[in-house]
């Protein structure tokens, strides 16, 4: 066996045991103590019941969550086969959604208000929702030969992918890394040439804490195309930043693999730095959430970037979601979905991101949230 296969494997039973020790046989979704404990709305679900396909596709931030929590539920004894296709992107995955190919999809960007209208012609009247279900951060990779470590600041940041910065040499790169020799070398920048829910967060963040320099509003789609290189998906991105001297990019953690990665600066200025941790992530949603619901049962949630500044919060959160209808027209479908779904933003389907993804929990009121949208599912 290849050892990608072997790490592959032993990830994979993690996630089951993971799953079988916390969960038991009534898909219990909570923890020990009250902040922790299993919402009242929460369905009990007999996993040895359920037999189906789900298929569903979208964000490729997920891929790797998903499928730990593939492997996970199956380890509880559902049944159930779940087709994830990560190559869709976030803007795919709500495309095929909304045009009834898949049971859920993945974004790292909620429903727009057009698209949560539309959700009505996929669903019927009850519509859409989006549910949270993957924390992360968006990571600023580089490859720089001789540089093992490297801070920057939103602005700096905005700069650099807009194409004012073009030397990594350049005096405000200097300004920010005392005692670092940077060479004069142009900077090769690489973004998501797909519209892409990382894409939306990256910008969201420079549009809010840079808003001086990066004046474009938050998009899916990458707003300075001739500027460096177009890359399809995150791997892409990871991938040509891998591979090329003095290039610069940015991608989900979960996907970073070994690339090096930036520190970014805590707030809009001074002189503290941080590197992404789970931790931070949870800590910066904490602070940076609020309610955006469009609907009832909808937990679409807006980050607001300014309000992360503290030491212990990484700087750039992503927050993804499963998006899916309230009532399904097959109601077996519906069954499954709402059972994987309730899983996977439950509390031990957030141990299993954790463990085999590196993803963040998400808050225990966010599951207990959660818990009761998934109720509404039939």
């Amino acid at each position: 066996m290849k050892l990608k296969n072997v790490a592959a494997a032993g990830a994979l039973a993690l996630a089951t045991a993971l799953a079988l020790s916390a969960c038991g046989s009534n898909g219990d979704t909570g923890g020990s103590g009250d902040a922790t404990k299993t919402p009242s709305a929460a369905p009990t679900v007999d996993y040895s019941s359920l037999s189906g396909t789900i298929t569903a596709g979208g964000s490729s931030a997920q891929a790797n969550a998903q499928a730990a929590w593939s492997a996970a539920f199956k380890g509880l004894g559902a049944n159930v086969t779940i087709n994830y296709d990560k190559s869709q992107g976030s803007g795919g995955g709500r495309t095929n959604w909304l045009g009834g190919s898949y049971d859920f999809a993945g974004t790292d960007s909620a429903l727009s208000p057009d698209e949560f209208t539309k959700a009505k012609t996929t669903c019927g009247a009850d519509g859409g929702v989006n549910i949270p279900v993957y924390l992360s951060g968006v990571a600023v990779i580089y490859n720089l030969p001789g540089v093992d470590k490297l801070n920057l600041s939103a602005d700096v940041i905005a700069k650099i992918f807009s194409g004012a910065i073009k030397t990594w040499n350049d005096p405000a790169i200097a300004a920010l890394n005392s005692g670092t020799t940077l060479p004069s070398s142009p900077i090769a920048t690489v973004h998501r040439s797909d519209g892409s829910g990382t894409t939306n967060n990256f910008t969201s963040y420079l549009n809010q804490v840079a808003a001086s320099t990066w004046t474009n509003a938050p998009s899916n789609d990458w707003p300075y195309p001739n500027v460096g290189s177009g890359q399809q998906g995150g791997s892409g991105v990871v991938n040509t930043v891998t591979a090329t001297a003095n290039s610069i990019g940015y991608a989900d953690q979960s996907s970073i693999g070994k690339a090096s990665q930036a520190d970014i600066q805590a707030g809009t200025s001074g002189s503290t730095f941080v590197t992404y941790s789970a931790a931070g992530a949870t800590k910066a949603f904490d602070e940076a959430a609020q309610d955006a619901s469009q609907g009832a049962g909808d937990l679409t949630k807006k980050l607001d970037y300014t309000k992360i500044s503290g030491a212990d919060a990484y700087p750039i959160p992503l927050l993804s979601y499963a998006v899916t209808c309230k009532t399904f027209k097959d109601a077996t479908q519906g069954k499954l979905t709402a059972a994987y779904l309730g899983f996977i933003g439950g509390k031990t389907g957030q141990d299993v991101a954790e463990k085999n993804a590196g993803a963040a929990p998400l808050p225990a009121s966010i599951q207990a949230e959660i818990a009761k949208t998934v109720a509404l599912i039939k």
